[in-house]
Formats: structure tokens, sequence, C-alpha cells
């Protein structure tokens, strides 16, 4: 996690390549927002993707859950998820585990079909929480 001396906000990474490829961050907090990038499903530290969807869209979501933990926040902050799955058939299988991972938190949610920018990647998620003071 670091600070711009010049913002109150603080940049978290998570140390996917795609981070370094691209020059954005995982997470930027502003004041009590989080602000959390499209996450993949990939495991970073070897560069796979799990086999299933729903691995994926679990892989991702601790991923996430990692970084609003940086932020000093939970998956019970997030108050807005979007999801983006290139076959329209796992909308369901990520809808379930997004129903289990959340909970009773319930966030706004919006779900679109389309195709991922990274050749395995089955599910992306984007997330914004915010701290509850």
């Amino acid at each position: 996690m670091s600070t711009d001396s010049d913002t109150p906000r603080t940049f978290i990474q998570s140390g996917s390549r795609w981070e370094e490829l691209a020059g954005y961050s995982r997470a930027v907090v502003d004041g009590d927002w989080i602000f959390v990038s499209g996450t993949l499903g990939q495991v970073f530290a070897t560069g796979e993707f799990p086999a299933t969807v729903e691995q994926q869209c679990d892989v991702a979501l601790d991923t996430i859950e990692s970084a609003l933990a940086q932020a000093r926040a939970s998956l019970a902050d997030v108050v807005r998820v979007r999801v983006h799955v290139p076959d329209r058939g796992d909308v369901i299988a990520v809808s379930g585990v997004l129903k289990r991972r959340f909970g009773a938190n319930r966030p706004a949610n919006t779900t679109l079909c389309s195709a991922l920018a990274v050749e395995g990647a089955k599910v992306e998620l984007e997330v914004t929480a915010r701290r509850r003071t």
C-alpha cells in the first residue's frame, strides 16, 4: 500500500502482472470510498486460471477481499459490483458464487456479457466499497 503525498488517496497493489503492465492499482482508497479495479480469477503467483467459472469467481473475490482488507474494509462494505462474463451460460453460476460470498450484504449489481481481454479468463469483477465509520 502506498500513499501519494499530494492527495489523500492510497493505492493498493496485489502483485498482478497486469497492474505493472498497464500502470494501475488493484484498489484506490479515497476517504471512506474504495474503488477496486476489474479483477480476474487468476492466481497471480502462478499465472494460472482455475478450470471452472465458479473457481475463477472465488479467486477474483479472494483478491478483492485482500485488497479491501488492506483498506480496512471487507466484502460487507461493498456497495456495488460489476460482473463481466464472456459466456452468457455462466451468469447463473457466477451469481451463485456472489450470493454465497456477499451473503446478507446484497450490493447493487450490473452483469455484462462481454469478451474479456485475457485468454482463459471466464469472469472479471469490479467493486466499489464504502467503509462504515
